[in-house]
């Protein structure tokens, strides 16, 4: 033979490479880079070294928007991967996608997995299931926001770093001593709309959008521009024209402003931690997210961000059953557990919780279990259960324009508002009546 094997050799070559061509490929699309995307590909290691039936292979195709736009595109190329990420803000257009992809929960039933909905944590499975209770779409990298802090320039401004920040009149008369003593990034913020109008109305008790945010129908109108919000906003408008808040971007740009010790304040995901706790040289800690005091029934609670794993249309019955060998692994306790310390992000399952809490993360790292707090400890409403919302990646994009109006001082935070909820309301006439 020209390449110099013998036969023999060729023979337990093929012999030995059989258990691994025999196995069923699950293919993952996800959005995670750097930190987060290291711990991804950990996992779907670890699930390939315990098994030999299937291998995953995970993607990166992207941020959350061209992750989403990616798995549409391969769809209808029929080209779509068995698992797409999709964030929480995309849900509405995956359940409205019909054909395209397989609920979770048939999924699970069909491969008879041992699959228990409600070993999920009732305020991120609520967010993926329907009125009735089934699951639509697996629950992965869920996080809420809250209030990052850099003790070390509260102490360089002689601000006790214990200070009390639990509400906005608090943070403001803080960053009034911050701009005072210098400071040239007194708060900074991620993910402006998630967290400052979302969030903002979920935590207060104020609804978003009717139609329980979107929950009860399709016929929703976009809400919020009532006084609470416009209030907000206003007050983040004087911070920025008197250089207490600086806006970095529509996403997590200000997060390399926090993480390099320029900015004292920083409003982001508790999945910050994963990033925070590897790059910054100062010490640092969580807070609940600051809530506006007078305001009847706050704090409530917040929402969730993040993403959940969405099985798609058009695979065999044998990568179904890897996809739910698979989807079982990410959400046993210890690997929740771990994904949960490591990351940020909320433990999914009460068991993952109670894990954490029983291996002593907790008393050894304060404040880590804040967002899990900030989430449970209220019984959500029909203003704060999340937001199921059609085009709302195009919705959020009118929100940041009008946003930025505010921050440059070109807008006042009531214009701005209306203006957001006027153009996003004919995104939501436009989506209803072609999924009706």
């Amino acid at each position: 033979m020209k390449s110099g094997i013998s036969p023999a050799a060729l023979l337990c070559g093929l012999v030995a490479a059989g258990p691994v061509a025999a196995q069923t490929e699950i293919e993952f699309w996800h959005a995670f880079t750097g930190r987060l995307g290291e711990l991804v590909d950990a996992q779907v290691a670890e699930f390939n070294a315990s098994q030999s039936d299937y291998i995953v292979t995970a993607s990166h195709k992207g941020n959350y928007s061209e992750t989403l736009n990616a798995g549409i595109a391969a769809f209808r190329a029929g080209e779509q991967p068995d698992i797409l990420m999709v964030f929480e803000v995309g849900t509405a257009t995956m359940m409205a996608a019909k054909g395209a992809i397989r609920p979770v929960h048939e999924v699970m039933a069909e491969a008879g997995a041992d699959f228990d909905p409600d070993a999920f944590i009732g305020s991120v499975k609520g967010y993926y299931t329907t009125t009735d209770g089934q699951m639509l779409s697996l629950p992965f990298n869920s996080s809420t926001p809250v209030l990052w802090v850099n003790r070390d320039a509260l102490s360089a401004a002689g601000i006790d770093p214990d200070t009390d920040l639990s509400t906005w009149q608090q943070v403001g008369a803080v960053l009034d001593q911050l701009k005072a003593a210098g400071s040239t990034c007194p708060l900074t913020t991620a993910w402006q709309s998630w967290i400052h109008l979302e969030n903002l109305s979920a935590y207060h008790d104020v609804p978003f959008a009717t139609q329980e945010n979107g929950f009860a129908g399709l016929d929703t109108e976009l809400a919020f521009n009532a006084p609470l919000q416009v209030q907000h906003i206003q007050a983040m408008g004087d911070w920025a024209r008197d250089g207490k808040f600086i806006y970095a971007g529509r996403r997590n740009e200000g997060g390399a402003n926090f993480r390099a010790g320029e900015c004292a304040l920083f409003t982001e995901s508790s999945a910050g931690y994963a990033g925070i706790k590897s790059e910054a040289q100062f010490a640092f800690e969580v807070r609940p997210l600051p809530y506006w005091e007078g305001v009847e029934g706050a704090p409530q609670n917040t929402i969730i961000g993040g993403a959940s794993l969405w099985v798609m249309a058009g695979q065999t019955a044998k990568e179904y059953k890897g996809v739910a060998s698979f989807l079982n692994f990410l959400s046993s306790p210890e690997i929740q557990a771990r994904w949960h310390q490591d990351t940020g992000y909320l433990p999914i399952t009460s068991a993952a919780g109670d894990l954490t809490r029983e291996q002593g993360f907790y008393d050894a790292n304060p404040g880590t279990d804040i967002a899990v707090r900030q989430m449970t400890a209220k019984e959500p409403t029909a203003n704060s259960k999340g937001l199921r919302l059609g085009s709302f990646d195009q919705i959020r994009t009118i929100i940041d324009e009008e946003l930025e109006g505010v921050w440059t001082g070109d807008k006042t935070a009531e214009a701005a508002l209306n203006s957001a909820v006027e153009r996003g309301n004919q995104l939501l006439r436009r989506f209803e009546q072609a999924n009706r």
